[in-house]
């Protein structure tokens, strides 16, 4: 009896043991290979705390129109080689008085112990993930209540002399042993605070009901606390979360647990902003964001400074059965004559952007293959413009030919409904800067490789995906 005693013990031990492993395993498994999946919610969508139900959609298009242009001088002051530039064009050709913020999409989160939860802008031209917090010197109004760092039990300051004080950049230690942060987005607007480690929690969806969700937590985040901010942002979002790609991005952070992959699926503007719709996009991180399959089509991703850009390489454009090769001499700066790398992909950018050149002969491959009544924009904002049917006009096929990769953009993402019967190109003209926008993006699923630095693409119905 004694035997079989201690052999039940030994077999509940066992079982016992067995269990744990499972539950760890499992939380493991929840954490680092399944991956999360959140809402991506436009700025412009009901769901968004920046909805405005009073203006129109054409509005809403020439205001990311805007932004467009705002985000592009940026880009452009940016990826400039010469420092001397660079300031010239924060200072001169960075003057707007339409907001520039910093993206189109929205994410929510909570942040601390216990979790607040905020709203900030899902930005993959940002690296630094940065909210406003208490105490506040100086911060621009926001509907939800500030972080308060005191409160949070898992809130601790990032030191000077470490990497992580390291790899932020743009640093300095004026207090004591706390690493502080200064960004600046060229407009006057601007973040300063100290350099911390936090927990973010974010609610991920379940599929397939895509209604049911639960919490997944990660702690020691790095991010900025930010105690004095200002300049355009909107009082509505608590600040960015950056996507870029250096080793400061909540991706790179992330990378045991989502193995440096992320990809988001945006549906078309006009659902976005419908008042009778509630479809969102979303964006996935870890193995659920790795695309697979034979319509899959991948690029390489082309590593240049500043790393916080994907940058991919444009071959040529097709318009119907004409190919345009993508040759300038108008991008020196960005991408000089033959160098990798020509292009950046963002989804903060609504446009595309083309060099002015290869911009008059894409347009004029349009006019010449278009059979329809070419109408001006009244406003004067878009320069090719179509009269349409329901937004609709009989455009030809283009198709974006990256290095191995195919990128046909549909007819609705390049000629876009601007006004009533009036239908306009949705790519447009800029000098020293390339960029493929979210229009061209829509119904592709986009899957960012940051281990084998590629970009993958798949034709997708994102209001199903």
């Amino acid at each position: 009896m004694e035997m079989n005693h201690k052999n039940s013990f030994s077999l509940l031990f066992f079982l016992a043991f067995l269990a744990l492993v499972s539950c760890r395993k499992t939380k493991t498994n929840h954490h680092g290979v399944k991956g999360f999946t959140l809402d991506l919610i436009h700025r412009d969508s009901p769901l968004s705390p920046l909805y405005n139900p009073s203006i129109t959609p054409s509005r809403r298009l020439r205001d990311a129109y805007h932004r467009s242009f705002s985000r592009a001088s940026f880009f452009k002051a940016a990826t400039s080689s010469s420092s001397l530039e660079r300031s010239f064009i924060h200072q001169k050709e960075f003057q707007s008085d339409v907001i520039p913020i910093p993206g189109e999409y929205l994410m929510k989160f909570s942040i601390g112990t216990p979790p607040v939860e905020t709203v900030a802008i899902a930005d993959t031209g940002s690296d630094l993930t940065w909210i406003q917090c208490k105490p506040c010197a100086d911060c621009f109004q926001q509907t939800a209540p500030l972080f308060d760092s005191r409160k949070s039990s898992t809130y601790k300051t990032v030191k000077c002399d470490t990497k992580a004080c390291e790899i932020v950049g743009s640093t300095t230690c004026v207090r004591k042993n706390v690493c502080e942060y200064e960004m600046s987005y060229g407009d006057q607007s601007h973040s300063v605070g100290d350099v911390a480690f936090e927990t973010f929690t974010f609610d991920t969806l379940n599929f397939p009901s895509k209604t049911d969700k639960s919490k997944v937590s990660f702690p020691n985040v790095v991010f900025g606390c930010g105690h004095d901010n200002g300049g355009t942002f909107t009082n509505l979002t608590s600040g960015i979360v950056g996507l870029g790609g250096s080793n400061i991005s909540i991706v790179k952070q992330l990378d045991k647990e989502v193995v440096g992959s992320f990809s988001y699926c945006l549906i078309p503007l006009d659902l976005s902003s419908s008042s009778a719709s509630n479809a969102t996009s979303h964006i996935s991180f870890g193995p659920l964001a790795r695309l697979s399959g034979p319509k899959v089509v991948t690029t390489p991703i082309i590593l240049k400074e500043p790393r916080t850009y994907y940058y991919i390489n444009l071959e040529s454009v097709s318009v119907g059965k004409k190919k345009l090769a993508f040759k300038s001499s108008r991008l020196s700066s960005f991408a000089a004559d033959g160098e990798l790398g020509n292009m950046i992909i963002d989804s903060g950018t609504t446009l595309t952007f083309v060099p002015s050149d290869f911009y008059e002969n894409l347009e004029s491959t349009l006019v010449d293959t278009i059979k329809g009544k070419r109408k001006e924009d009244p406003t004067g904002t878009f320069a090719l413009c179509y009269e349409s049917k329901n937004g609709v006009i009989n455009a030809p096929e283009i198709v974006f030919h990256f290095t191995n990769a195919d990128v046909e953009l549909l007819p609705t993402s390049t000629f876009a409904e601007v006004d009533e019967g009036l239908a306009c190109l949705t790519i447009v003209p800029a000098d020293e800067i390339a960029i493929f926008g979210n229009l061209a993006q829509v119904n592709y699923l986009i899957g960012y490789d940051l281990i084998h630095e590629r970009l993958s693409f798949l034709p997708t119905d994102c209001t199903k995906h």
